[in-house]
């Protein structure tokens, strides 16, 4: 055993998307792929399980697909190894509901105690998980969300009441990502979890290239004492994709007000990508 002091250095992003079907959650993770990896989607592997749904966006670029035969946690996990093997920088999982749907049809499928049955399959659900938390890639998990009930008591009688959209995964699947966006049908996003504190308190935005390349500078400072004030401050600027990320970081990071010249350039920049990215979301 050995004592460290905590750094941040070039960290592998695990994160999820989650929405309805419809919601765009396919093409938002191909878009943050793309800016996870620079741009270049030869270093992005799909693994699908979407019926072929991820060569529907081909248009953005030569990423890589694995389609997948069959839901078990072994399937999957044999897929990222194929992918990290290969040399991939990020790996999409679209999405992780059907191994849960799987695992879900399996226990129903054994015999005996349903509680003790869980026993069986925990384990299968863990492995792949770790190999996603493992693994040295980013990796982008989509999960599909279907309407949540409660039951209610009303004049005596228990009634089912809707409390919101819950994702196709077992309870408590968000703790093991490092972020994850929920997506309406609109293709809004907001961040229900964020320990990069990234989106923290955004109003809903639309995913877009700019969001891979946001959470990658993340990815890449160090927060060791040598790394430089400005050095962070210009990735802190430079990881703004709206002119209103850009004012909030203003009024409250005072570290950035020094650096004018490159909050007038960023700025500069996220105009002229704003006119001509009008109606993005209409390319889903």
């Amino acid at each position: 055993m050995e004592l460290r002091k905590s750094e941040r250095s070039k960290a592998k992003i695990k994160m999820a998307l989650q929405g309805s079907s419809g919601s765009g959650k396919t093409m938002s993770a191909l878009l943050i792929a793309k800016g996870l990896t620079n741009g270049n989607l030869s270093k992005v592997a799909v693994i699908d399980s979407e019926n072929g749904s991820a060569d529907l966006y081909a248009h953005l670029g030569d990423y890589n697909i694995i389609t997948l035969k069959s839901f078990s946690p072994n399937d999957y996990v044999e897929a990222i190894s194929v992918c990290v093997d290969a040399g991939m920088e990020c790996i999409v999982i679209d999405s992780i509901s059907h191994c849960w749907n799987y695992l879900l049809d399996y226990h129903a499928s054994l015999p005996g105690n349903s509680f003790s049955n869980w026993q069986k399959i925990n384990p299968m659900e863990k492995k792949f998980i770790d190999k996603i938390l493992q693994c040295d890639a980013h990796v982008i998990a989509t999960m599909r969300t279907k309407q949540d009930y409660v039951l209610t008591d009303k004049n005596g009688k228990m009634v089912p009441e809707k409390v919101g959209l819950k994702s196709i995964q077992r309870d408590g699947i968000d703790f093991e990502f490092t972020i994850v966006l929920d997506i309406d049908i609109k293709h809004n996003a907001v961040a229900s979890k964020d320990r990069t504190q990234l989106f923290d308190n955004l109003p809903p935005f639309i995913i877009t290239e700019a969001t891979g390349k946001k959470v990658l500078d993340w990815c890449n400072v160090t927060n060791n004492p040598t790394s430089s004030v400005a050095d962070k401050a210009i990735v802190l600027i430079n990881s703004c994709n709206s002119i209103e990320e850009l004012t909030l970081l203003y009024q409250t990071n005072p570290e950035v007000r020094k650096y004018d010249a490159e909050l007038q350039e960023r700025a500069t920049y996220l105009r002229k990508s704003n006119t001509s990215s009008n109606g993005v979301g209409k390319q889903y």
